[in-house]
């Protein structure tokens, strides 16, 4: 019966001496079912080689030590949760599970954590961006712009539930009083507290006449203080088109967005005063001024005082013949003190005009003036060159006009003809150059006749016809 059938349909046909054959396909599922059910919860420490992220975003790499090596994945939704970039010779943790790859027929560690032996994923991350930034020159001095001499509008990013904005506030009001203060909310930690801070850069950016920015926060963890580590952040911080105060955490703490901006302020309290610092220095100077020239003045007048006094007292020693009436000498000291006061008062409207005119100093002034005349001028050139292309297009279209006026065709449109020789190499332009019976060919406006002369006529009244 067995001969006849063949073997039942559960029982495989036996291997080699009785054992039973196994497909690949066969073999490594049961291999991968083995170990991954055994190797399901790992933490494998070594050494990263051969590192690579694909454009799926997926990483690939290798795990090894002196001895032996194993290949791991961090799949794009875990390896997106990473805070650092894994790289080649960086020794680390690995916590995952082990799968079989049974299309090339090998194991793998398919990572769910990723941390570094011996510095946190935050401290990693950090060193990372700044080796890299710093690389770009983004935390070079040259780039570094200098805070406006007298700022009258001042910006700040930060959140309002912190102690951060009132600390600048409190500091603007007693130092720089009459600076107007732009406040731009943000969330300043937690997820997407980075993309939120951009955006309000960003957006305080476009507030017209702005001289200064202030970002920052107060103090926290090495994690509350991680959205000023984004690389993004910095990248805008560095194309901000104002100078930018960075201002996060204590003396103590050190972001990237510290190295990036234009000054790094140890508190925001201090980033509040540094604002102000260039303020309370100008008037500091304008009233060194002041007391000078009202040192110089009252010099001036009693170095005329002294004069005039001793001009007195040669006047009193003058021999009797020289006598000076009194009343001659109180005209001549009144026209002393005279001229002096008025010198004195000359020389105050002086110092008067020249304080004004240096309140009225304004580089961002000038600029938008200049900015100004810049439009109108654009505007005007713009005006003209639209009237010339109008009269050129007048023009264009004038001489078109003649120029359909004066072709051929024009006059063919009109019901005329030109009338050639068979040959079409001649036209015609009297009966006598056919004959009856020739051929000749007509051009219409639209179009060609083949047409055979029957008779001719000459183009004189009164004669008569010539037939062939």
């Amino acid at each position: 019966m067995t001969d006849r059938y063949g073997l039942p349909f559960d029982d495989p046909a036996p291997g080699p001496r009785g054992r039973r054959t196994l497909t690949v396909s066969e073999l490594t599922a049961r291999l991968k079912s083995a170990v991954e059910g055994t190797f399901y919860a790992l933490a494998v420490e070594g050494e990263i080689s051969n590192c690579k992220q694909w454009s799926s975003g997926h990483v690939y790499f290798t795990l090894k030590d002196d001895t032996a090596q194993l290949r791991a994945v961090m799949f794009r939704t875990t390896a997106r949760q990473l805070r650092f970039r894994p790289e080649d010779g960086m020794r680390v943790v690995a916590c995952g599970r082990l799968s079989v790859y049974e299309v090339k027929g090998e194991y793998q560690l398919v990572c769910d954590t990723l941390e570094p032996i011996g510095l946190g994923a935050l401290q990693a991350a950090f060193e990372q961006l700044k080796r890299r930034l710093q690389a770009e020159g983004l935390f070079d001095r040259a780039r570094k712009r200098a805070l406006p001499l007298l700022p009258r509008r001042i910006g700040v990013v930060t959140s309002l539930d912190g102690a951060a904005v009132r600390d600048i506030l409190r500091v603007l009001a007693i130092r720089h009083p009459s600076a107007r203060v732009v406040i731009r909310p943000a969330r300043v930690q937690g997820d997407g507290a980075a993309s939120d801070l951009i955006r309000a850069l960003r957006a305080i950016t476009r507030v017209p006449q702005l001289d200064v920015i202030i970002i920052g926060r107060g103090g926290g963890s090495a994690e509350d203080l991680f959205a000023f580590n984004d690389e993004a952040l910095a990248r805008a911080i560095a194309a901000c088109p104002v100078p930018v105060i960075s201002a996060v955490g204590h003396e103590v703490d050190v972001t990237i967005a510290d190295f990036v901006a234009d000054v790094r302020a140890a508190t925001p309290s201090n980033a509040a005063e540094l604002v102000v610092d260039r303020a309370d220095h100008v008037r500091a100077r304008v009233d060194r001024a002041r007391h000078g020239l009202t040192r110089a003045l009252a010099a001036s007048a009693a170095r005329r005082r002294q004069v005039l006094e001793r001009g007195e007292l040669r006047l009193q020693r003058w021999p009797a013949g020289v006598v000076l009436r009194d009343r001659d000498v109180a005209q001549v000291r009144m026209r002393l003190q005279r001229a002096a006061l008025a010198r004195l008062a000359r020389a105050s409207q002086r110092f008067d005009h020249l304080r004004r005119r240096l309140d009225r100093r304004d580089v961002r002034r000038i600029v938008a003036d200049i900015r100004t005349r810049l439009v109108h001028a654009d505007g005007r050139l713009r005006a003209r060159i639209a009237a010339r292309r109008q009269a050129d297009a007048a023009r264009v279209g004038e001489l078109t006009a003649r120029l359909d006026a004066l072709s051929p065709l024009a006059v063919l449109g009109r019901g005329y003809a030109v009338c050639w020789d068979a040959s079409r190499t001649r036209i015609l332009r009297s009966a006598d150059a056919v004959r009856p019976g020739e051929g000749v060919r007509v051009t219409l406006a639209a179009g060609e006749l083949d047409c055979r002369v029957e008779q001719t006529r000459d183009g004189h009244p009164g004669r008569s016809d010539r037939n062939s």
